[in-house]
């Protein structure tokens, strides 16, 4: 995925993280639809990578994470088009995220707004700069959240506090976020990119295979069958060569070494 030329993004790879960057800073990163294919092509890369065991999403420059969906894009749109802008998007990029088997880490700097906010929702975790900002100002322009948000945000924070944000639009900051368990940690700006490689440092020295079991079955906490999912997403990890290795390594007390390969 590296040789891949990106129009709108920055893609660099430090051990096995990936760092994917919006790079239309002069746009505040907001995304058109050319900024969700790519989006697409470099998200599902990284996950088919075997060398990549994990991924980075973060905006370039200090104003923004994603500011955004590039209103100019579909200003004109009827309700069919609305649908199908939304459907695609959510299906090939916001969805793709959600469901990766591999961790994905938010970095939001600056704003993060509409879009912006959906994508860093759809992420397994987030970590705010103290310079970031959150909001769906959808309302004020006649719209709702359409890339998942709605769904997300309630999930997270709960119905009354969904409705606060959804319905206000007002903007809150990387503090309240934080409260309301919408972002993991606040960093400085400098110091939010080397917060999240600590943590997925961490996370990279698990089991890979029980690490995908892992964030299947907290999904599935969201749907009627999410026990069922958890008690059979933990029967499979018995009896795998990670599981063996990783009691063994137990008893012997000493770190276990899993291979990156299934």
């Amino acid at each position: 995925m590296m040789g891949t030329d990106y129009e709108n993004l920055a893609i660099s790879l430090e051990e096995s993280i990936c760092l994917i960057s919006i790079d239309r800073e002069k746009k505040l990163n907001a995304l058109n639809k050319a900024t969700l294919n790519e989006l697409h092509q470099a998200v599902t890369s990284a996950l088919r990578d075997e060398s990549i065991s994990s991924i980075i999403i973060t905006g370039k420059g200090s104003k923004a994470f994603v500011a955004g969906a590039d209103i100019s894009e579909f200003s004109n749109y009827n309700a069919e088009e609305g649908k199908e802008l939304a459907a695609e998007a959510q299906t090939k990029v916001f969805d793709v995220i959600h469901h990766a088997g591999k961790p994905i880490i938010a970095v939001i700097n600056g704003f993060a707004l509409g879009g912006g906010f959906e994508l860093a929702l759809a992420c397994h975790m987030r970590i705010a700069s103290t310079s970031a900002k959150f909001g769906f100002p959808e309302v004020s322009l006649g719209l709702i959240p359409g890339y998942g948000g709605t769904q997300r945000l309630t999930q997270i924070v709960g119905r009354g506090l969904a409705f606060e944000l959804i319905l206000t639009g007002e903007m809150i900051t990387a503090e309240r976020a934080y409260s309301l368990g919408l972002v993991n940690y606040i960093t400085s700006p400098e110091e939010a990119i080397d917060k999240a490689k600590e943590i997925l440092e961490i996370i990279g020295s698990r089991s890979p295979q029980a690490l995908a079991a892992a964030i299947k079955a907290v999904n599935a906490s969201q749907q009627a069958s999410g026990y069922e999912v958890e008690i059979d997403e933990f029967s499979k990890r018995f009896g795998t060569a990670e599981f063996r290795e990783g009691v063994a390594a137990f008893i012997e007390k000493r770190k276990p070494n899993f291979k990156k390969k299934p």
